[in-house]
């Protein structure tokens, strides 16, 4: 088998777990293409040539469209800041490059349908880094639903904390800036509802409302400038299948470092999962006599495909980096043409447009339907 060549543009944290996941894929799963890492692009040719000999890849240079001219490159990982996913993505596609590119997709809805469009139009692959529905437990938790474990589900609540915004003193960064999006929402919000896309369906209409903590922050060189998006966010949600829901964002959450607490409650039991805990999750089922009924802990465990491509043995857990690797395997598995659990970007683009519609609803104060 032909061995596939790789571009990574940025080497930030996404960057280096994409490169790692470009290494050990191969390893890990077995099968599919081998990867050669062919050219990596960064914001200075010092810090890309650094980068490269630290990932192992055969190239460097700070032009990123150098790289995407690169016929050594087949498939572009983009882990850019968010406002420059679009002008990369399409650059990639009209060139005939796959693209697995970090979420969120996009800045504005028309740069994600842009970006969409541009897929449908090459032909090529292009994937968005939700890794979190990659999970073996986020897996178990679809085989329970899809085998009515829980009967029919009639509410879901979801939680995204983290505290990396939560000190006041924290210097304004892109994070903060309107350039960057809406904040919460669609930094945060993006993998619930990839959550819920995967598990349960689309998102029917929202109501948010959206805060701001800190109105501003301190700048390096000195003074203040005001923040320009909302670090934390609250939406009420009515599934598609009519289920009701509840969705809690936070960027300043003291205490919290990877927060996504999902419950899912059907009309014959409970699914707990956090993302704290990720090899791990809780079922309820309302059978047999009540004093002996109660939550039970399931763990992570080699018959949780593809835990066992990993670990031989249960309990033992695997770790955010490992989630990246099952990514960049479906993403493989998709360019092969085989089926594949990923999130394409037409399926981003209903992400982005529930997303969009929550800052509608929140900017109108009212009930917002999700586009089509």
């Amino acid at each position: 088998m032909t061995a596939i060549g790789v571009g990574l543009i940025g080497t930030g944290y996404m960057g280096k777990c994409h490169a790692l996941a470009w290494t050990s894929v191969k390893a890990v799963f077995g099968d599919g293409p081998a990867v050669r890492l062919a050219h990596l692009s960064e914001v200075t040719p010092e810090l890309a040539a650094q980068r490269a000999a630290e990932f192992g890849f055969a190239r460097s240079g700070s032009d990123w469209r150098a790289l995407i001219a690169d016929p050594a490159v087949e498939v572009v990982s983009i882990t850019t800041p968010n406002q420059f996913h679009a002008e990369m993505a399409v650059a990639a596609l009209e060139a005939g490059k796959h693209v697995w590119c970090e979420k969120p997709m996009a800045t504005s809805l028309a740069d994600a349908e842009r970006m969409a469009a541009a897929a449908r139009a090459s032909g090529r692959v292009a994937v968005l880094g939700y890794n979190y529905i990659q999970n073996p437990m986020v897996r178990q938790i679809g085989a329970l639903l899809a085998g009515g474990r829980i009967g029919r589900v009639n509410h879901v609540r979801v939680e995204m904390d983290e505290d990396f915004m939560a000190d006041a003193s924290t210097a304004f960064g892109w994070k903060s800036d309107k350039g960057s999006g809406h904040g919460a929402l669609d930094d945060f919000g993006v993998h619930p509802v990839s959550l819920l896309h995967t598990l349960l369906g689309p998102i029917a209409r929202v109501f948010c409302h959206q805060a701001k903590p800190y109105a501003a922050r301190p700048l390096a060189a000195g003074g203040m400038r005001a923040v320009e998006t909302h670090d934390i966010a609250a939406i009420l949600f009515e599934l598609e299948s009519g289920a009701s829901g509840v969705m809690a964002l936070n960027r300043s959450a003291w205490g919290r470092k990877g927060r996504i607490a999902l419950q899912i409650f059907g009309d014959t039991g409970s699914i707990l999962f956090d993302q704290e805990r990720f090899n791990e999750l809780q079922v309820f089922v309302a059978d047999g006599p009540n004093e002996t009924r109660g939550f039970t802990n399931i763990l992570a465990a080699p018959v949780h495909a593809p835990y066992d491509r990993f670990i031989p043995a249960a309990g033992h857990s695997l770790g955010f980096n490992d989630l990246k690797v099952i990514e960049c395997h479906e993403l493989l598995a998709r360019i092969a043409g085989s089926e594949a659990r990923v999130i394409d970007f037409d399926t981003g683009l209903a992400i982005e447009r529930t997303i969009e519609a929550m800052a509608r609803s929140s900017r109108d104060e009212r009930w917002v339907g999700v586009s089509p």
